[in-house]
């Protein structure tokens, strides 16, 4: 059965600004020019497609027939075209409509409207399936793998979650939205001041998380109200990125600047006194067709469903788009964000156990981190010809932290004191339930960080033939620098509690302080790290059939850092500091070697290698820096376009090794009462001998709305241990990475099955559930052997932390250009925990409401 949707086009005066959508054509197909001067004055079409409803229709194919000029409209619906002067044949098409053509002829400098007509919907059946013109997972180009090809020509999983999701499921945090991608997932949530993110049992840090191509501090949670799309590479990126973890890569993509006067203005409210006003505006600088704007803002109040924490953060993002020439566009962007929160380690545990609550709080009185990022990046790309595209990226970020904190809830006293001795004679013992039971002292201890990051990148993509081989192939050189001060204060006792009756009246601490102020400084460490990486990979087009992606790179690093120590003032009040200085020198190179295997042209197998490198802090046995450690990468898997791109569903299975891992060498080895020749009194001498092994499996399933109905789904097991160590036991779990995670999203326009007459016209519904197996923390216990051989008795252990199922339910209704979504989150009220260590004991949030308003400009 198909329904038949009849689409009425308006051309309006001006749209949205659309890059060519035929300018970089297909691998291997020629291309064909237009006119017999290829320079001649250009001119511009522009217009938005509606549907019978007056609603926006994104994804449909908007192309000047015969040409490599066209566009495909955004979500607006609008689109623009820009080419030569001259007459055309305008095609208009998108699945499940008939495809129909109107003449159109374009004059240069100027913008050409054209009179309203309509498309007419197929009455050919899609196999019982109708769907959008949308892209699908598999069809999209990400940003972030730097090549103008669809995900499908890739060895590699690659993960595209747009706009219209994170919407429909109000996303908040950037935890929120990782519930559309298997295998990415929340690490821990260290004082409760950021989201530390995880994937294939490898953290991803500073280096692996971008805005917009450029690498952000992560040290604080970024705003997701101007997210265009979230896009995760898995696996490795060392080729484009340097040293980056082996698990992926994340890039965040804010909204662009539009031509089309509009935009929204939101007020969004939930519990625990949470609010949060947005605005977004976009449009043309006056009325001017080559430069356009876009302001996204908001502000953000709220407490928590944790005793006596609070936030408010205030954002900022700007952003310009030039029109430079018909082939060169420049986009500027600014993002300012400031962040204030009371910095949370928890509910504490005690002997490795969890102290279950939801709402302890352990933390002192005034203790606040206070953050301030800005971030300025220019991105230049511009078409020198029909083959080559050139791309300029230069950025700068500015991050400052200041963190007034009492120390992490560890080292809670359990009841199991020492004995107390008279000579030889125990007089004392402590009980398990002595009234010391909870006891811990409190103390107070404050940094501040100022970070500058500087970054430089310059791409060079071009796609042509050389006789039967196709190539699409990128070279490309990146420089970035990353200028660090970091201010330590002494930590000094501040007061005694019980962590589980905070009535109980302790004794004050001897030498206390009475405020952060009272600290004095410890150390400054200034840093001063440089990078440099060229890269060349290409994707070779063999035949129909058969793609091999082949390239390598190669990277240096210089770290030195200057490590200023302040004494304690002297009888004059004079403050001493004494220096220490560190130098490293780290280079590394970075294969990568992928084929591609498409026996029809909607199903793709591949299989790929790579490695990619982590520099080492440690030094050898001749006090030497340790060289990097690599990391071989193993990838297979499978792409499918099912019901006519209708439905996107992979599957990847890898094996990530690192054979050469940096451990401390230990005094004595198993059965041996000799001291080991390579181990060291005075400092700790590190070898490249140990092994990680991480393997799993992930399936990644994205529909096309279709009837109204669309859903993401996906599911991950991972398992990452030690397979060769001297430390730890063989086959030992690493932490934070859970086993299994699962994920579905579902959700239905009841509009599209009841008609523009409907009662439930402009209603949605859905539900997102999210799984996170089991997983462990704590601290790994180790194996440590004395001088007669025998195993040390070991006071490390693992926590085992709970797996939970997350249901999040919404409801959503829109009249015009008023809607409102309505959102309950963790409806079973599941709890379990985000830990880092034993000494940052998170627990997730309860059930909880929000709703949000909006208007549309």
């Amino acid at each position: 059965m198909s329904r038949r949707l009849p689409l009425l086009v308006l051309l309006s005066s001006f749209s949205a600004a659309t890059p060519l959508f035929a300018a970089t054509p297909a691998l291997g197909s020629p291309v064909v020019a237009h006119g017999d001067d290829e320079t001649a004055q250009r001119g511009r079409i522009a217009g938005r497609v509606l549907d019978t409803e007056g609603k926006p229709v994104e994804g449909v194919t908007v192309a000047l027939k015969g040409t490599p000029y066209g566009a495909t409209t955004a979500t607006d619906g609008s689109f623009r075209v820009s080419a030569p002067a001259g007459a055309y044949q305008l095609v208009v098409s998108s699945i499940g409509y008939t495809t129909q053509e109107v003449a159109v002829t374009i004059t240069g400098g100027e913008t050409t409207t054209l009179a309203a007509f309509g498309l007419v919907g197929s009455s050919q059946s899609l196999s019982g399936v109708t769907v959008t013109g949308t892209k699908s997972l598999n069809q999209r180009p990400t940003t972030i793998s730097k090549l103008p090809v669809a995900s499908l020509d890739l060895p590699q999983s690659a993960v595209t979650v747009e706009r219209e999701v994170l919407e429909q499921q109000q996303v908040l945090r950037l935890s929120d939205a990782l519930v559309n991608v298997s295998g990415l997932y929340v690490t821990s949530t260290t004082g409760g001041t950021q989201e530390e993110l995880g994937s294939r049992g490898f953290a991803y840090g500073s280096n692996n998380t971008f805005k917009n191509g450029v690498r952000f501090n992560n040290g604080v949670m970024p705003e997701a109200s101007s997210l265009e799309r979230m896009e995760v590479l898995k696996g490795s990126a060392a080729i484009l990125y340097g040293n980056v973890a082996a698990g992926g890569v994340l890039n965040l993509v804010t909204k662009k600047p539009r031509f089309e006067q509009g935009g929204s203005v939101a007020l969004r409210v939930g519990s625990f006194g949470f609010w949060k006003p947005m605005v977004d505006v976009y449009g043309a600088v006056g009325k001017s067709e080559n430069v356009a704007f876009r302001l996204n803002g908001t502000y953000e109040q709220g407490n928590s469903y944790r005793d006596e924490v609070k936030s408010d953060r205030v954002y900022v993002n700007p952003s310009l788009l030039f029109n430079l020439t018909p082939k060169t566009t420049l986009v500027v962007e600014g993002d300012y964000l400031r962040d204030n929160r009371t910095p949370d380690y928890g509910v504490g545990a005690i002997d490795y156990n969890v102290l279950e609550s939801r709402s302890r709080f352990l933390n002192t009185p005034g203790a606040k981190n206070a953050t301030t990022q800005t971030s300025t990046t220019a991105t230049l790309s511009s078409r020198l010809n029909d083959t080559w595209q050139i791309r300029g990226v230069a950025g700068f970020q500015r991050y400052d932290n200041e963190l007034r904190t009492g120390n992490r809830p560890v080292g809670i006293n359990n009841g199991t004191m020492p004995e107390v001795k008279r000579g030889n004679t125990v007089i004392a013992k402590a009980h398990p339930k002595a009234s010391l039971y909870g006891d811990w002292q409190r103390t107070l201890s404050r940094t501040q960080t100022r970070e500058n990051y500087y970054l430089a990148q310059l791409d060079l993509t071009g796609q042509f033939q050389t006789g039967f081989l196709g190539h699409t192939l990128l070279i490309g050189a990146d420089a970035d620098q990353y200028q660090t001060n970091a201010l330590t204060h002494v930590a000094q006792a501040y007061d005694s509690i019980n962590v589980l009756n905070r009535g109980k009246v302790l004794n004050a601490p001897a030498n206390r302080v009475n405020s952060y102020e009272d600290l004095r400084r410890n150390t400054r460490t200034l840093g001063n790290t440089r990078r440099a990486g060229f890269y060349v990979q290409d994707l070779l087009s063999i035949s129909e059939k058969i793609k091999v992606l082949a390239g390598v790179r190669w990277s240096y690093q210089e770290t030195p850092s200057d490590v200023y120590t302040y004494a304690a003032p002297n009888a004059s009040g004079v403050v001493v500091a004494t220096v220490k200085e560190n130098r490293r020198f780290d280079d590394a190179f970075s294969p990568r070697l992928g084929i591609v295997y498409q026996p029809i042209k909607t199903t793709s197998l591949f299989a790929s290698y790579s490695n990619s490198f982590t520099p080492n802090t440690g030094v050898d046995v001749n006090n030497t820096n340790l060289p990097p450690s690599i990391i071989d990468q193993y990838e297979v898997g499978i792409k499918n376009e099912l019901f006519k791109g209708a439905l996107s569903a992979n599957v990847t299975a890898y094996r990530i090794v690192n054979s050469n891992q940096a451990q401390s060498i230990q005094q004595f080895l198993p059965g041996s009462t000799v001291q080991n020749p390579a181990w060291s009194a005075s400092f700790t001498a590190q070898e490249l001998a140990g092994e990680v092994t991480s393997k799993g499996v992930e399936v990644d399933i994205q529909s096309k709305p279709m009837y109204g109905l669309s859903f993401i789904a996906g599911y991950s097991y991972n398992n990452t241990a030690y397979t060769k160590s001297n430390i730890y036991e063989n086959g030992s779990r690493l932490r934070y990475n859970p086993a299994h995670t699962a994920n579905l999203s579902l959700f239905y326009n009841f509009g599209s099955a009841f008609g523009e007459n409907g009662f439930l016209r402009g209603f949605t519904a859905g539900f997102t559930t999210y799984y996170v197996g089991d997983k462990v923390a704590g601290r790994n216990p180790r194996q440590q052997y004395n001088k007669d051989g025998q195993l040390i008795p070991e006071t490390y252990k693992l926590i085992s932390i709970p797996n939970y199922l997350q249901l999040d339910a919404s409801l959503g209704y829109t009249y015009e250009r008023f809607s409102v979504r309505v959102k309950i989150a963790n409806l079973l009220n599941e709890l379990s925990y985000n830990m880092h260590d034993d000494n940052s004991v998170n627990p997730i949030a309860p059930r909880n409401f929000s709703a949000t308003a909006s208007y549309r400009l």
